[in-house]
């Protein structure tokens, strides 16, 4: 889904999160805005549009995150933070800094899973309705409905016994359904939820992995626990529960067998190149050049040069196939108050086009903070508190003294 709202609505939206840091704002709603008008043109020309990355600069708390974050919810787009700094230790060198693209796809998976769940809410709540009830009240057999007591000797022809023995099975299904609506009315007003029921709960037969470094795999977009659950055949195991516990069991069984994880990951992959949108933080943590002898710096650099081409564009491989990064939108961000952005290595600077500053917040702005914005302290606190009939009123003098 690509959001079309225009860089203005983009930016109102913004102002109930977020006070002040408006050119923070309407650069990267015209990045959001970008992505839409791209959608719109032909597939050749398409294909040669890059997004222009923002490099925000200001100290930490200002609304940097947050600013990246509300715009990914609002778009509806695979959104992934992640620090710089962590690619400077042991073990986060080289080709583990693709790992951010393989963690966006999974978080594109994730969304795309989690909405095709919503819409199957509806469908698989019936079923497990029906599971449910033939849990508590299982179907009448054959042999249970010819095991009658009540049976007129009157006519003892072979019609009519025939006749006779119909009725008798009729009124007994009739007397089973009216049995199983009582119940039906039951389960749904909660009545039964504590009930205790026998069912089979799927048991993997997969070992344990514990021991084996998953890094190499990771690499190659490979999870060895999936690989072995696969291979391993699936047993099931008699379980006493809650109903309402069951309930949520059969809920998520019947969501796996609908779920088609090859489509959700092939429009997992395509959601992640064209919307994606990666947060990188710190990045001056790794701004420095290349030292002589030992130290920090030769790991800052290398960093950034294991991180242009990711950047730049290039192909990385998931368990889901092959994810081009050239239309990924990168978002850094750093307080640079020890260094500039101009230490940033030259290449890497280029790749980062638009350069916003963001102002520190005075006192004015901490009140307003706490005031103005959707989800402000002072209004999750008055939620709360209403919660137990309690009345909360805060006075300007107050938050300002706050």
């Amino acid at each position: 889904m690509v959001n079309n709202k225009t860089p203005k609505q983009t930016v109102e939206h913004l102002n109930q999160y977020i006070i002040g840091q408006n050119k923070a704002k309407k650069s990267i709603a015209i990045a959001l805005r970008n992505r839409w008008r791209r959608r719109q043109l032909d597939e050749e020309l398409r294909e040669e549009v890059l997004p222009k990355n923002i490099l925000m600069i200001g100290p930490t708390g200002v609304g940097k995150t947050e600013i990246a974050r509300r715009l990914a919810n609002m778009a509806d787009a695979p959104f992934l933070k992640v620090e710089a700094s962590k690619f400077t230790e042991v073990g986060y060198m080289g080709r583990n800094v693709e790992s951010m693209i393989r963690d966006l796809v999974r978080t594109a998976v994730n969304n795309l899973k989690e909405n095709r769940i919503k819409e199957l809410r509806p469908e698989v709540e019936e079923i497990a309705e029906e599971r449910i009830l033939d849990l508590l009240l299982p179907n009448t057999s054959e042999d249970e409905l010819e095991d009658h007591e009540e049976f007129d000797k009157g006519d003892e022809t072979e019609e009519g016994i025939d006749r006779k023995d119909q009725q008798i099975k009729k009124s007994k299904r009739e007397k089973f359904k009216n049995t199983r609506e009582k119940f039906r009315k039951m389960f749904r007003e909660g009545k039964l939820d504590d009930k205790i029921v026998e069912y089979k709960v799927k048991k993997s037969a997969s070992p344990q992995i514990g021991v084996l470094s998953n890094a190499n795999f990771e690499q190659m977009g490979i999870d060895i626990q999936d690989m072995l659950s696969n291979m391993m055949p699936t047993k099931k195991k008699r379980t006493k529960m809650k109903v309402k516990d069951a309930y949520e069991k059969i809920i998520n069984e019947e969501t796996e067998k609908k779920i088609d994880m090859d489509a959700i990951g092939q429009e997992a992959r395509n959601h992640a190149e064209n919307s994606g949108i990666i947060f990188i933080d710190e990045i001056d943590k790794i701004a420095g050049r290349e030292a002589k002898g030992k130290g920090p710096d030769v790991s800052r650099e290398g960093v950034q040069r294991d991180m242009l081409p990711i950047v730049e564009g290039s192909t990385v491989y998931t368990k889901y196939g092959f994810v081009k990064t050239d239309h990924i939108l990168f978002v850094a961000a750093g307080a640079f108050n020890v260094s500039k952005p101009n230490d940033l290595i030259p290449e890497l600077q280029g790749r980062f086009p638009i350069r916003v500053e963001l102002n520190s917040l005075s006192q004015h702005d901490f009140s307003r903070i706490l005031k103005e914005p959707r989800n402000s302290l002072i209004r999750q606190y008055q939620h709360l508190l209403r919660t137990e009939d309690v009345e909360l009123v805060f006075t300007d003098e107050a938050i300002d003294k706050i």
